[in-house]
């Protein structure tokens, strides 16, 4: 079965697996024997390193959304257009051949005879 069709799309997976190995190297830098404010400034640079790849990757997303969104709204309008240039042409059909019956049926009631 294919991550998509679980809920997972390839982002997520991306996402996950980014997240977890940010958390393994934050684990790693608490463990790691070090002096106090040595820990706590690795800490705060890391800390600091996982907000910017955070906001670099939301902004990404946020583009490409963007981006599907303008591609999806085009495809409809598109598809739109096309719908009601296709009706009209049908409708000038109908309506021509509405008027012909019409024309055809008021010449056979003038050809009848008056009795």
């Amino acid at each position: 079965m294919r991550h998509e069709e679980c809920g997972f799309g390839a982002g997520s997976v991306l996402l996950s697996f980014l997240l977890g190995g940010l958390v393994g190297a934050g684990l790693a830098l608490l463990m790691a024997p070090q002096a106090g404010p040595e820990t706590r400034k690795r800490i705060r640079e890391f800390s600091d390193d996982v907000v910017e790849k955070a906001t670099s990757y939301a902004g990404q997303a946020r583009e490409k959304a963007t981006a599907y969104a303008s591609q999806a709204r085009e495809k409809v309008t598109t598809t739109l257009d096309k719908a009601k240039d296709a009706y009209d042409e049908k409708r000038s059909a109908i309506t021509a051949a509405v008027e012909a019956g019409k024309e055809a049926y008021e010449k056979e009631v003038q050809k009848e005879p008056a009795q």
